[in-house]
C-alpha cells in the first residue's frame, strides 16, 4: 500500500481574547489546508484564546468562551474531512490545563494536556496552568453540553496518548516540551508514532531562530518521522512578537517552512510525505533494540489518511529545502515593524508620534516605522484584502490605495524636533532631512520659553536659580536642568500626539513611540518620565551595537544615504550647553562604553552573574590583549556598573512596554524580576571582588619574580 499523506501546519496572527476573530482565522486555515489536499491540519498553541492572555487565564469566562467557539468550529461542516489539532485551555477536575484537542469529522478523538510548562523569562505558564504530571496516563473527561449537542459524545480520553489511523500513529507535543531534555517525541517514536505535531507560542529574539530550528530538525534526525511545527505570529497584545516559521520536517530535513515575519494573518504550508521513508530511516539495529517497554494508550480512530491505490499517480512527495534565516539587521527591520503594525491596527489610533532628536536611537525607531510602511505597501500591492481594509480604516478614507511608503507615512506617522538652546544645528538638520525621506508629518519647534518658564517658576518660589555645571553650578543643579528639558519633551509629546491629527482635520490620537535602547535602560542612562516614557518602544529590547549595525544595513538596503550621517555623529543627549571646549557625550556621561554595557548585561541576565562571578569572568577576558586591563581596572568597571544599575533600578518600574529582542533586557515588567531598592554598593560582593584583586596582584608579583630569576 502506498503511504503518501499530505499534511499542513500554519502560522496564525491571533489576538488575546479575540474569540471570534481567532475562530475565523482558524477556519480559514482549515479551508486552505483542505484546498491543498491535506489530511491533517495543525494550529498554534492556545489558538482559540490567543497565547498571551496572561491572568485572563485565571477567569472562568475564558474557558467557557473557548468551549463555545470550539463547538462552532466542530459543528462547521466545512472543517470536516481532515484531522484537526487545535489548541485551547481546559478545566479538568477543577484544575486548569493548556490543551490540544484532536478531532475528526466533528468528533473529538483526544484532549492532550501539556506535560511541561514554560516558566522562565517572559513565560509564566505555571501561574495559570498545571502540568500534566502523568506521562502515558489518561482519564475520562466529561464534555460540556454544547459539545455533546454537536458531537453526540458525553466523554473523551484526556491525557498523554497516541492516535492510530489505518496507516500510522500520531503523537502530539506542545512548545516547551520540544526544548526539554526528555522530549515526549522520543518515547512516542519508540512506540511507533511516525507523525508528531507541535503547537507553539514561541517569540522572536535576535539570533535565536537557529536554536529553535535546530531542535525541530533534531527531533526527527535522531528518531525519524514527520514533524509538524505550528506557531503564533504577530503581537497578540503584549511585548512579544511571535515569529511564525511553521515548518514540516521529515527525517531531519526541511520540507516546507513558513515565513518568520509577515503581515499575513493566516499562512498555511503543506507537504506530501511518504511514510515508507520513515520506516526505512528507522531501520537501524540499535533503534530496534530500544522499542518502548511501557506503551502509550493508543486511540483507534479507523481513519484513512492515505489514498493508497486511489492516489493520483502524478502526486510526488515534497523534496527537502534549505532552512531560511534572516540576518540580525533584517530581524530588527522586520520584527519590530510587524509588531508596530499590529499595535496600530488593533488600537485603531490615527498613527504614531515620535520625538525625533537627530540621534541614532530615534533615527532607528523612525527607520523601523519606515520598514513597517514598506511591508504595508508590499501587502497592499500584493492584494492583501485584510491589510488594505486596515489601512483604509486607519486613515478614514475608504478608497485609499497608497502608491509609495511616503503616502502611508504622511498619513499615519508624525515626528517633531523639540529643540532648545542646547541643540545643535546638525541634529536639527538631520531630523528634518530624515523626516522628509520617510515622509512623516514633521514639526520643528523650540521649547526654550517653556524650559525658562519652569526654571523661573522655581526661582520665584524658592529664591534660588539653578545653573549648569560648566557655568559654576553643582552636579545637583546640572542634573535637574537636564531632567526638566527631558520631562517637558514628554509632556509636549503627549500634547502633540493628541492634537496634531486634529490640526489636519483628522480623527483620533496618536501612539507615542519611545526610543530608549536596552543598554541605556540597563545603565539607567535616561530620565524617569522623560521622552523615553511613551506608549510603546520598538527598540527598548535592542542593544546600541545592534542598532548601529541595523542603521548601516538600512542605509543601502532601504536606499537612505541620510542614515550614514546618524552613524558618524557622536551620541549625545544635548541637554547641556555646547561651548567651544565642551560637547556632551553619552559614553563619557555613562562612564562606560555601549560594548561594555552589552557584555555586563549578558553576564548579569543570561549567565546569571552577581558582582563577584562577573568580575572573575571579565578579568579572564579583559586582562588579555587587546585590552590588557589590570585586575583593579576590571574591578572598578564591574563595581561601577553594579552601582549605576542598582541606583537606577527604580526607573525600570515605569519603563515603556518594549519589543522584546535581547535576552538581557532589564524590563521590570514580568521579564527581569528584581527589587528596585537595593544597596548599590553590594558590600559583601565588593569585599570579595577586592580580596580577589589583592590575591591576583600578589600572584602576578610572584610570577614576575620567577620570570626575572630565570632570565
Amino acid at each position: 500500500m502506498v503511504r503518501y499523506i499530505t499534511v499542513s501546519t500554519c502560522n496564525l496572527n491571533q489576538w488575546a481574547l479575540d474569540f471570534e476573530g481567532n475562530r475565523d482565522r482558524i477556519i480559514q486555515s482549515i479551508h486552505e489546508a483542505k484546498a491543498h489536499g491535506s489530511q491533517l491540519r495543525v494550529g498554534p498553541e492556545l489558538e482559540i484564546t490567543g497565547y498571551g492572555c496572561l491572568d485572563h487565564f485565571l477567569e472562568n469566562d475564558t474557558y467557557q468562551h473557548s468551549w463555545e467557539i470550539y463547538s462552532q468550529i466542530l459543528s462547521d461542516q466545512s472543517t470536516h474531512g481532515l484531522i484537526l489539532d487545535i489548541g485551547m485551555p481546559i478545566i479538568h477536575k477543577s484544575v486548569k490545563y493548556n490543551c490540544r484537542l484532536i478531532s475528526y469529522n466533528g468528533k473529538i478523538l483526544l484532549i492532550r494536556p501539556k506535560l511541561y510548562l514554560a516558566n522562565d523569562g517572559n513565560y509564566r505558564e505555571m501561574r495559570h496552568f498545571t502540568p500534566w504530571k502523568k506521562p502515558k496516563y489518561y482519564e475520562d473527561f466529561t464534555l460540556p453540553s454544547e459539545i455533546h449537542k454537536v458531537s453526540g459524545q458525553k466523554s473523551v480520553r484526556f491525557g498523554d496518548c497516541l492516535i492510530s489511523t489505518n496507516e500510522t500513529k500520531l503523537g502530539a507535543e506542545t512548545c516547551e516540551e520540544l526544548f526539554t531534555p526528555n522530549s515526549p517525541h522520543i518515547a512516542m517514536a519508540l512506540d511507533g508514532a511516525e507523525i508528531f505535531t507541535n503547537s507553539s507560542g514561541s517569540h522572536h529574539e535576535l539570533r535565536k531562530l537557529d536554536t529553535r530550528m535546530g531542535l525541530i530538525m533534531e527531533a526527527t534526525k535522531k528518531c525519524g518521522g514527520v514533524y509538524l511545527y505550528a506557531n503564533q505570529r504577530g503581537c497578540d497584545g503584549d511585548r512579544l512578537y511571535y515569529d511564525g516559521c511553521a515548518s514540516i520536517i521529515m527525517n531531519g530535513e526541511m520540507l516546507a517552512q513558513g515565513s518568520q515575519f509577515s503581515l499575513k494573518d493566516v499562512e498555511v504550508i503543506t507537504a506530501t510525505v511518504d511514510l515508507d521513508d520513515v520506516t526505512a530511516y528507522r531501520n537501524v539495529k540499535s533503534a530496534s533494540y530500544q522499542t518502548s517497554t511501557e506503551p502509550y494508550h493508543t486511540i483507534e480512530s479507523g481513519i484513512h489518511l492515505s489514498l493508497g491505490s486511489d492516489m493520483d499517480p502524478l502526486v510526488v512527495p515534497t523534496k527537502p529545502i534549505d532552512v531560511r534565516y534572516h540576518l540580525p539587521e533584517e530581524e530588527i527591520a522586520l520584527g519590530p515593524a510587524c509588531w508596530l503594525w499590529d499595535y496600530l491596527r488593533r488600537s485603531k489610533t490615527a498613527g504614531f508620534f515620535l520625538p525625533l532628536s537627530g540621534g541614532i536611537d530615534s533615527c532607528a525607531t523612525a527607520t523601523i516605522v519606515h520598514s513597517m510602511c514598506r511591508l504595508v505597501l508590499e501587502a497592499v500591492q500584493s492584494g492583501d484584502k485584510v491589510v488594505i481594509a486596515d489601512v483604509q480604516a486607519l486613515v478614514h478614507e475608504p478608497g485609499f490605495i497608497p502608491k509609495t511608503t511616503q503616502d502611508i507615512a504622511g498619513k499615519i506617522f508624525y515626528t517633531s524636533f523639540m529643540g532648545t538652546e542646547n541643540s545643535s544645528k546638525e541634529t536639527r538638520s538631520r531630523a528634518k532631512e530624515l523626516s522628509e525621506v520617510i515622509g512623516s508629518y514633521h514639526v520643528d519647534l523650540n521649547m526654550d520659553n517653556l524650559v525658562s518658564a519652569v526654571v523661573t517658576l522655581f526661582e520665584v518660589s524658592t529664591g534660588k536659580r539653578p545653573i549648569f555645571k560648566i557655568f559654576g553650578g553643582s552636579q545637583t543643579e546640572n542634573l535637574a536642568l537636564q531632567n526638566i528639558q527631558a520631562r517637558l519633551r514628554m509632556v509636549l509629546a503627549y500634547l502633540f500626539a493628541q492634537l496634531l491629527p486634529w490640526t489636519r482635520s483628522k480623527a483620533g490620537g496618536l501612539l507615542v513611540l519611545g526610543s530608549a535602547n536596552v543598554d541605556e535602560c540597563l545603565r539607567g542612562y535616561l530620565t524617569k518620565y522623560d521622552c523615553s516614557s511613551a506608549d510603546i518602544n520598538p527598540i527598548g529590547g535592542i542593544s546600541k551595537t545592534d542598532l548601529k549595525k541595523f542603521i548601516h544595513w538600512a542605509t543601502s538596503s532601504f536606499d537612505m544615504p541620510i542614515l550614514d550621517d546618524f552613524l558618524t555623529a557622536t551620541p549625545t543627549a544635548e541637554l547641556e550647553p555646547i561651548t567651544k571646549d565642551y560637547v556632551q557625550s553619552d559614553e563619557i556621561d555613562m562612564g562606560m562604553t555601549y560594548d561594555e554595557l552589552s557584555r555586563f548585561g549578558k553576564l548579569r541576565k543570561v549567565d546569571k552573574c552577581g558582582p563577584y562571578s562577573m568580575f572573575i569572568k571579565l578579568y579572564h577576558e579583559w586582562s588579555r590583549p587587546p585590552l590588557n586591563l589590570t585586575a583593579e581596572e576590571v574591578a572598578t568597571k564591574v563595581m561601577k556598573f553594579w552601582w549605576y544599575y542598582a541606583v537606577n533600578r527604580h526607573k525600570m518600574t515605569t519603563m515603556t512596554p518594549s519589543y522584546h529582542a535581547e535576552q538581557y533586557s532589564p524590563d521590570d515588567n514580568r521579564f527581569d524580576l528584581r527589587p528596585f531598592l537595593i544597596n548599590p554598593s553590594f558590600q559583601y560582593g565588593r569585599k570579595k571582588v577586592y580580596e580577589l584583586v589583592e590575591k591576583i596582584k600578589v600572584r602576578e608579583e610572584e610570577i614576575k619574580k620567577v620570570t626575572l630569576s630565570v632570565d
